[in-house]
């Protein structure tokens, strides 16, 4: 935190003469993290979408649920005023029973009637009864699994919080030299420009990026849980160079690999965690025009991704 506000200081007190590609530096900085905002903003989005998506399966099943009790609850009265007549029958079955035995038959027969309409409506609110439990039953299980969802979402993304903030604190003496750590739409993004890892042209990488390697190596090796995918990226200027190399996918998928074979000198990593991909100049993150920004695309993004087995079974259940 002091050399963060040291740091902020003198860029305040230098702001007054910066040259302008020191400026326009900056400028194309603060474009790419407005990029990035938007990135994760959408990603953002589309998680409260399936979020909203599960809610709304809720309400509805919420409904279902209050339609049924409303229909078993005139079938309760119905039941009710059935019952109601079939007293005043039975009550008028015994006066004219004293009367006429024609009446007495006929007062049978409406008995029977009755009692057919009553074991009818009994048969039908029983079923009512019975399809309001079950909706009852997968009411609370949706309710439950949207709670569980939330929660194992919450607890993900803290956790890839706490391994960006351990990343950044293993990392901390590579800070200006071309390596950013951040986090975005769940997933934690190490990138280090060439300058650290690389020298032009080659995929050996040097002490210092070696270095670099080992430490995020070393907080890696403590979360078994995230996929690491390393991509190798170039700007945009064709590989004029001869021998191993057929061209900039291929040197950016040579460079990929030789991080993760640095990475796999770390006995404590999964090797089935690792994978290396190249991606030649086809995923720039600056312009291609500067030579500053060919210096940002030309990169290893080192991509941490955690399992998702349990929020996919969530999704699936619901």
């Amino acid at each position: 935190m002091k050399k963060f506000f040291l740091s902020t200081l003198v860029i305040v007190l230098i702001t007054s003469c910066v040259s302008p590609k020191v400026y326009k530096d900056l400028e194309s900085k603060y474009n790419i993290l407005k990029d990035q905002n938007r990135e994760l903003s959408a990603e953002n989005d589309a998680l409260s979408s399936t979020k909203n998506k599960a809610l709304n399966d809720l309400e509805s099943l919420q409904k279902q649920y209050d339609d049924v009790l409303a229909q078993r609850d005139k079938l309760q009265a119905d039941y009710q005023a059935t019952k109601s007549n079939l007293d005043n029958m039975k009550a008028s079955y015994d006066a004219l029973e004293k009367n006429s035995s024609a009446s007495i038959a006929q007062n049978a027969q409406k008995n029977r009637e009755l009692l057919a309409q009553l074991e009818a409506k009994e048969q039908a609110l029983a079923t009512e009864n019975s399809r309001l439990e079950k909706l009852k039953r997968e009411l609370e299980e949706r309710s439950n699994r949207v709670a569980e969802l939330e929660s194992v979402i919450s607890a993900k993304d803290a956790d890839m919080k706490r391994l960006k903030d351990a990343i950044s604190s293993a990392l901390t003496d590579f800070e200006g030299k071309g390596l950013t750590v951040e986090q975005r739409g769940g997933k934690v993004y190490v990138s280090m420009e060439n300058k650290l890892l690389f020298e032009s042209g080659s995929w050996a990488v040097g002490s210092n990026g070696k270095q670099a390697v080992k430490q995020l190596g070393s907080v890696l090796a403590d979360n078994p849980e995230i996929a690491i995918l390393i991509e190798g990226h170039t700007d945009n200027v064709p590989y004029k160079g001869s021998g191993q190399l057929s061209g900039n996918w291929d040197l950016s998928t040579k460079r990929a690999t030789a991080i993760v074979n640095i990475l796999r000198e770390n006995p404590s990593i999964n090797p089935e965690n690792l994978t290396a991909a190249g991606r030649g100049e086809y995923a720039p993150i600056a312009s291609n025009e500067t030579s500053e920004g060919k210096a940002k695309n030309r990169r290893i993004e080192v991509i941490l991704t955690p399992k998702l087995d349990e929020i996919t079974k969530l999704l699936d259940d619901m």
